[in-house]
């Protein structure tokens, strides 16, 4: 009866080790993407081309959108995603706040698709003008660098404005009503605040930013999957170039997606930079600017360095770059 009672027990426990396994391996084979309502990854997952070159590795595709680069951020660092794309400045505060993340790719600069926009009968003329004004953005995001540069440039502290932060719906919202008096704020909500609201551009990011995205990854994923991050970018860089090339079909592919209409998704598609390349020591030294910047202002609590963050793909990868 022992004899029996134990085999039991074995097979019960050998049934309760494969299903672990099991569940274990379809997480491994799950890479979970976040995007955002803009960018190259929309398109990618329109088209449906990663899933395809993926499912041949025995790999599944999970898209999970957010409203923002520090909420994609927190995704990341709270293991609920594996791979993203954000703007060039939350990187950093995650970074700043211990985030497990590498720098994987980066797209073309796209300074015109970030702007500090102001109602259309606003009195705010030059960025010297919002000496002591309200200026709503979303915190940690791309624009926020934006905003940094931009007062600097107009040679305002950053402390000379009141910054009210808030996530791009509400921050519109705001605008709005003219509870604040500028927004700091990125494509599409940019185009669209833009063309229906008659909203003027005050500064966009032209000589000041780079505005670069990054498409960044958890730490264990890239080290444990260089193949699949080899064919993320190969895909993200095969739809960015077809982008570029074909921006009228892009917009017809992408509107729906977004809800906006084709005007306005089309002012989008061409204001973005396309062509994801592995990082270089030049857009490295360019990010380390943004840290030193933010760190020197007290916004973030310690000095970073970007190059301890920045994945070196194996050598055969590197040679697709």
């Amino acid at each position: 009866m022992r004899t029996v009672i134990l085999r039991r027990g074995l097979v019960a426990l050998f049934a309760a080790a494969v299903t672990f396994g099991a569940i274990t391996q379809a997480q491994a084979e799950t890479l979970r993407i976040g995007y955002q309502k803009y960018g190259t990854l929309v398109l990618l997952k329109a088209k449906g081309t990663l899933e395809k070159r993926l499912a041949a590795q025995g790999v599944d595709v999970q898209w999970t959108e957010f409203p923002g680069g520090p909420q994609l951020l927190e995704g990341l660092n709270v293991g609920s995603i594996d791979f993203g794309v954000t703007g060039e400045t939350p990187p950093v505060f995650a970074q700043a706040a211990g985030a497990d993340l590498l720098y994987v790719a980066y797209e073309p600069p796209a300074p015109h698709s970030e702007a500090i926009l102001v109602p259309k009968d606003s009195a705010i003329k030059s960025v010297q003008d919002l000496k002591g004004k309200k200026v709503v953005l979303n915190k940690g995001s791309n624009v926020h660098y934006l905003l940094v540069r931009a007062l600097e440039d107009a040679g305002l502290k950053y402390t000379d404005i009141q910054t009210v932060f808030l996530p791009p719906a509400d921050a519109r919202a705001a605008f709005e009503r003219g509870s604040v008096d500028a927004w700091v704020i990125w494509d599409p909500y940019q185009a669209a605040a833009e063309q229906q609201l008659q909203a003027r551009t005050l500064r966009d990011g032209q000589g000041i930013v780079d505005n670069h995205q990054f498409y960044l990854a958890t730490k264990p994923y890239a080290q444990k999957n260089p193949e699949v991050i080899k064919t993320l970018v190969e895909e993200v860089r095969a739809v960015g170039e077809w982008s570029k090339a074909n921006p009228e079909d892009v917009t017809k592919q992408v509107s729906p997606l977004l809800g906006l209409p084709a005007d306005i998704t089309l002012t989008s598609v061409k204001r973005q930079g396309y062509g994801a390349l592995f990082l270089t020591p030049e857009v490295v030294a360019a990010q380390q600017k943004i840290a030193d910047s933010f760190y020197q202002l007290k916004l973030i609590p310690k000095p970073l360095s970007i190059k301890d963050v920045i994945w070196t793909p194996p050598a055969a990868v590197a040679k697709a770059q």
